[in-house]
């Protein structure tokens, strides 16, 4: 094992404190032992044998001194330290051929987003703001959970993200905290992330923590297919959003059936009179009532005689 002077003198230092250590123990054990026995001489044996022990140990503690400050630079003007060998390298690879690109393209647009990040409260339901309240910034408001149904506790049932037709209502649940009553609350319901569907804005006048929830009620034909998302405002500051999907195709709108007149002539028994025609009317039920003319009666023609006969 090769070992270089500052390391050699390291390790010599470690061992005179280890038998520095050995001898003060000895010492004492020595010293205990004595003091038990009897028998003069054996305990003085022992306690001689103890001081010899304490008196190493400060040999080893002026050892461990020495070592420890002057062994290494009066070693190193016996044997004065070489330079280290530096390894340089000789050979050093330069590329020849550098390829440099000749044409540089520059992007003429920059696109730039259509719809901001941050989704901010549109001016005139803005103008509807009745609250002078601050919001608490510190409110918070858990992920919206979306259904078509929600129970007496304000909770989704059978919640989805995706939603088949036919559709009238969905419930925007969730839960929230540190509240301040009076605060202006407002739901914006979007269709593809530009049409307006609902919303609606009112003071908060609930309690400051627990369940709510946003409703959009719409006939079923409105629910078209597409991506929906709900915003939750407090002021004018955004806090929440959420998505759901609605698929299929939402149920026709039911046609009204107008009422028609059908005039049906009688049949005309002979040449010798003429009756009039008689008018039928079929009338269908619609939801509204509206007057339907009765045709005016037409007076029957009088009847023509027969010519007498000529001799």
């Amino acid at each position: 094992m090769n070992l270089d002077i500052h390391t050699t003198i390291r390790v010599a230092f470690i061992l005179t404190i280890f038998g520095l250590f050995l001898s003060v123990l000895l010492g004492i054990q020595s010293f205990r032992t004595g003091l038990k026995l009897l028998y003069f001489q054996k305990r003085r044996q022992l306690i001689l044998r103890g001081w010899k022990y304490i008196f190493s140990s400060l040999g080893f503690l002026v050892g461990a001194i020495i070592i420890n400050s002057i062994a290494e630079p009066v070693v190193y003007q016996v044997f004065p330290p070489s330079p280290t060998v530096t390894l340089t390298p000789t050979i050093t690879l330069t590329p020849t051929i550098s390829t440099t690109p000749t044409i540089t393209l520059t992007p003429t647009d920059t696109p730039t987003p259509a719809i901001s990040y941050t989704p901010i409260v549109p001016v005139q339901i803005e103008t509807q703001f009745t609250s002078v309240v601050q919001p608490n910034p510190d409110t918070v408001f858990s992920p919206l959970v979306f259904a078509k149904k929600i129970d007496k506790n304000l909770q989704p049932i059978n919640p989805a993200t995706e939603f088949d037709q036919p559709i009238t209502s969905i419930f925007a649940t969730f839960s929230y905290d540190k509240m301040n009553a009076g605060t202006q609350w407002t739901a914006i319901w979007y269709r593809n992330g530009k049409e307006l569907l609902c919303y609606e804005t009112l003071p908060w006048n609930v309690a400051t923590g627990g369940y709510g929830y946003s409703e959009c009620n719409l006939p079923a034909e409105m629910w078209l297919a597409g991506e929906y998302e709900v915003q939750i405002f407090l002021g004018s500051t955004w806090k929440i959003s959420g998505r759901f999907t609605v698929v299929g195709e939402p149920p026709a709108p039911t046609a009204t059936r107008s009422p028609t007149i059908t005039l049906t002539p009688s049949r005309t028994p002979g040449p010798t009179s003429t009756r009039t025609a008689t008018s039928t009317s079929t009338i269908t039920k619609t939801p509204t009532i509206s007057r339907t003319p009765v045709p005016s009666r037409t007076p029957r023609p009088t009847d023509t005689k027969w010519p007498t006969a000529t001799p």
